[in-house]
């Protein structure tokens, strides 16, 4: 959430800076909030001398009884139950004042970094850094969905007689690759400097809210209405409600932690080709990094976070690129952020694999997580990163790495996998 103090002081600047978002409405939206937050206070200035009022006429009436003037006592008891009434009044409408700001206030998406490209759409995201050599395949070549069942691997329409569609069942070779990522990875974060942990997947909407999946993602997640939670569409949301409503000290910082979970996405809305086989699905695996930074120490850590993920991929021997998104392709909460992209060589395109992102302080307001800094509190970062992903890296290693008699495992993998070959 924006803080309303720098809304205040800049306002012509966040109305520009949300069009670069393609944020509608950012001007009656701004003006919306300036005008509640002056009703606010106008009421908060009244409801003051109003209890200042009371408080002084309380002080006079005992002096008034001592000096025997009962009547005139009697006059500030009545004022004062009128004053008791009124400031109850105003009590009512200061709460409904702030509702109604905080009701604004967290539909306006974060403002995006200076570095943050003009753009509407994905064809407008930067390439800032490619790696690795496409690899040319064999003509009887295969794209994973292909594979999956060749190979007995994974089994969608399993999953689909016991869920749905998007719900895959991993067996046997295709289990223990899952379960071989999952260790490397974490592994990595833990050299890295991360600490594990193992969040619950189901969040309250407290939670949701904290970091900025509600109001903005409601109709994307699944929603158990019965006991009012929501399953988790990321790791990120868990990991870094860990922090709402803490007030860190030096001591605590940086905080880095890394964790494992599956991800449920309605994915509403999405059809076609490209959503085929693992390319998207409603249940998947995935790491997630998380970094709680002081303000002045929050873009080292994204390019440390971006090193991280580069290092992931290229011990994997996935070629890859980098995108700096596009404002207008830009997640609801993020400052800046750096889309991973590997090559899916059987379906010969890019595939996202990692999002790495920089909120700067728009959660940390929301979940009122702070440090003290000479006394005073401060607003930290948060930020987040996929580590990865794994439905993806596992399509673009299936296609990569196929060969005539059989799929190979990235050489990092086999101590994890036990394997070599599918």
């Amino acid at each position: 959430m924006l803080q309303l103090n720098y809304i205040k002081e800049n306002k012509q600047a966040t109305i520009d800076s949300l069009k670069r978002k393609y944020f509608k409405n950012a001007e009656e939206t701004i003006e919306m909030v300036l005008g509640i937050d002056q009703k606010r206070r106008e009421t908060q200035a009244v409801l003051d001398t109003t209890l200042a009022r009371a408080n002084a006429l309380a002080k006079e009436i005992g002096g008034l009884m001592k000096a025997g003037k009962k009547e005139d006592a009697e006059v500030a008891k009545a004022e004062t139950a009128e004053l008791k009434v009124k400031s109850k009044a105003l009590e009512e409408d200061l709460k409904v004042s702030e509702s109604e700001l905080y009701d604004v206030m967290v539909t306006i998406p974060n403002l995006p970094h200076v570095s943050v490209p003009e753009g509407r759409t994905p064809e407008e995201n930067i390439n800032v850094f490619e790696h690795g050599t496409i690899p040319t395949l064999h003509e009887a070549a295969l794209p994973h969905w292909e594979l999956i069942k060749q190979y007995d691997i994974i089994d969608f329409d399993l999953g689909n007689k016991i869920t749905g569609a998007g719900f895959p069942v991993y067996k046997g070779k295709g289990a223990r690759i899952q379960r071989a990522m999952i260790n490397f990875f974490l592994d990595e974060a833990l050299a890295a400097g991360y600490m594990e942990i193992q969040p619950p997947i189901l969040i309250n909407k407290e939670s949701g809210y904290g970091t900025g999946q509600l109001p903005d993602k409601e109709g994307q997640m699944y929603h158990s209405t019965v006991d009012d939670l929501f399953l988790i569409p990321t790791a990120e949301v868990p990991v870094t409600n860990i922090y709402r409503d803490v007030i860190l000290s030096d001591n605590d910082l940086p905080i880095k932690n890394a964790a494992y979970t599956p991800c449920f996405r309605r994915e509403a809305g999405s059809w076609g080709a490209h959503v085929r086989g693992l390319n998207r699905l409603h249940q998947f695996d995935k790491i997630e990094i998380v970094q709680i930074r002081k303000p002045e120490e929050s873009y080292q850590a994204l390019e440390e976070m971006v090193e991280h993920v580069k290092s992931l991929l290229e011990k994997l021997e996935l070629p890859y690129r980098i995108l700096r998104l596009c404002g207008g392709d830009m997640g609801f909460t993020s400052a800046l952020t750096y889309d991973f992209e590997v090559y899916s060589a059987a379906q010969k395109r890019w595939l996202e694999v990692s999002s790495v992102s920089n909120f700067e302080s728009y959660q940390a307001n929301r979940l009122k997580l702070r440090y003290k800094v000479d006394g005073k509190t401060q607003l930290l970062h948060t930020l987040n990163g996929s580590a990865l992903a794994l439905p993806r890296i596992l399509a673009s290693i299936l296609e990569n790495f196929q060969t005539l008699e059989g799929i190979k495992i990235p050489k990092v993998l086999v101590p994890y996998c036990g394997f070599e070959m599918i």
